[in-house]
Parts: C-alpha cells; structure tokens; sequence
C-alpha cells in the first residue's frame, strides 16, 4: 500500500523563502520599499510552520515570528510611503 507524502509543506517554505528574498533584492538593489513590503506580505500568506496547529496552540517563538515579520512589511511600507510623499 501506498503512502501520500505531503507535499504542500515543503512548498510553502520554498515559497516563503522565495518571496524573502524577492523583498531583500527590491531593497537592496532597486531600493522599492513598498514593493518589498507587499512581497513580504504576500510571503506571510506562505506559513513556513506546521498549518494544522492553531495560533494560540504554536510555540511562543513561531508567533514572534509571524508578528516581527508583519511589523518589518508594515515598516517597509511606512517608509516606502514617507519616501515618495
């Protein structure tokens, strides 16, 4: 008999690693801090942790994570904002 690999975890963990660096190149070479805040955004959608665990049941260091890497985009787009203003 079979058995099913799951596959989507790996896959969200490439993708969000793809989306980081997508950001990191759009602020380090194109200096775009509001395109690098919706690729970082679009990388949260891309959980890189276990997403059968529920938020309040996840280790205190995988929800830091989450919220430093959501207060970094909201930071990159407060800035890119203020820069074009």
């Amino acid at each position: 008999m079979e058995t099913k690999r799951d596959v989507t975890k790996p896959f969200y963990r490439v993708a969000y690693t793809l989306f980081i660096a997508l950001a990191l190149y759009q602020i380090l070479l194109r200096q775009d801090f509001v395109d690098a805040a919706s690729s970082m955004g679009i990388a949260l959608i891309f959980d890189p942790f276990d997403q059968t665990v529920s938020w309040k049941d996840r280790p205190i260091w995988q929800r830091a994570w989450m919220l430093i890497h959501l207060g970094v985009a909201a930071a990159f787009l407060g800035y890119g904002i203020a820069l074009d203003a």
